[in-house]
């Protein structure tokens, strides 16, 4: 999947456009749910080797949530790396090379997705509907 393929899906599939929050970086960009502004993805460009891929050149990266116990299982897969820049128990990187399926990448921005959504409050006796 490239950088422009995610960005199709997640518009088409969430409704959501790309945020280029940081000042004079126009590659780096944020997927945030449009109530919350809770972070669901971030996609950057990074040189291979600061991910310690012994490569020249600079690579698409997708980081996004995702859950501990499936984290555990994906760091050993082609396309897959413990979280660059963020929380490695909750966070995995994603190869945007074709290292990675299309399949695995979508499910798991699905997992993300639902993991950074809103919460559904529940009302308590004493509130009223």
């Amino acid at each position: 999947m490239t950088r422009q393929e995610l960005t199709d899906y997640i518009f088409d599939t969430y409704s959501v456009e790309p945020d280029y929050p940081f000042s004079r970086d126009d590659v780096t960009c944020v997927f945030r749910h449009i109530d919350n502004r809770k972070w669901f993805g971030i996609a950057m460009m990074i040189p291979f080797r600061t991910l310690g891929i012994r490569r020249d050149g600079n690579v698409d990266i997708l980081n996004i949530k995702c859950d501990p116990i499936v984290i555990g299982s994906l760091r050993g897969k082609p396309g897959f790396l413990p979280a660059y820049h963020m929380n490695k128990d909750k966070w995995i990187t994603v190869l945007l090379d074709g290292s990675a399926s299309r399949e695995e990448i979508t499910a798991l921005l699905d997992m993300s997705f639902s993991m950074t959504a809103p919460k559904i409050r529940k009302k308590t006796s004493g509130e009223k509907a």
